[in-house]
């Protein structure tokens, strides 16, 4: 979908689209593996809760009614830091956020992750006009609660806003049904955030033209 008017905001999604962590061990799903074992039937929402609440693994399970065994917790911290160290910026992720910021675009992101992913990867990445954490919203995309919350920060309407991410209806279906306009970026198929962006600012007199 493309738009008429100048846009004055790019929104990007993050894992998948500005970071990847490369052979993730998945420690939330070791905890809903033992949940599952303890007796509890898994819901549709578990992952969605998981990344709207803002606390650790303990704080997690006791929202789940569930005290973690000590050896259990060891082996999802020990997954949790290897995540975090193999967690790294696609090549062309921080390079594009900087040269956009310097034609004078509102940059934000919008994510639905985890506390120790989200904290670890805007430490990964140069600092932004707006956050949209799942974690400190307390909503998932494509709620658009959680859309509106880098809205109001960035002070603009959706019809100015570009979104950027990997996921359909997270990224595209959600943001167009508030009126912004969204692309997919594909990274598997080796895809960049210039092949994406492109098209949407071919009129400009700039490195994108």
């Amino acid at each position: 979908m493309m738009n008429n008017q100048p846009y004055k905001a790019v929104i990007f999604d993050v894992f998948g689209t500005l970071i990847e962590i490369k052979n993730s061990q998945s420690p939330y799903k070791k905890m809903m593996k033992w949940l599952k074992q303890q007796g509890r039937k898994p819901q549709p929402n578990d992952a969605a809760m998981i990344m709207s609440l803002d606390g650790d693994f303990e704080t997690i399970a006791s929202y789940f009614g569930y005290q973690l065994p000590v050896s259990l917790l060891a082996e999802m911290n020990t997954a949790l830091q290897h995540d975090l160290e193999h967690m790294h910026a696609f090549e062309d992720s921080i390079p594009m956020l900087i040269e956009l910021k310097k034609l004078g675009y509102k940059l934000a992101i919008c994510s639905n992750a985890a506390t120790p992913y989200g904290i670890q990867a805007q430490h990964l990445l140069p600092p932004l006009d707006a956050y949209a954490w799942s974690f400190k919203v307390g909503f998932n995309k494509p709620d658009p609660t959680i859309y509106q919350h880098f809205l109001n920060q960035l002070e603009c309407q959706p019809n100015e806003v570009l979104f950027i991410g990997d996921t359909q209806i997270a990224d595209v279906d959600g943001p167009q049904k508030l009126g912004m306009a969204a692309r997919l970026i594909d990274r598997k198929n080796g895809e960049n955030l210039f092949d994406v962006l492109k098209p949407f600012f071919k009129n400009k007199n700039h490195f994108l033209s």
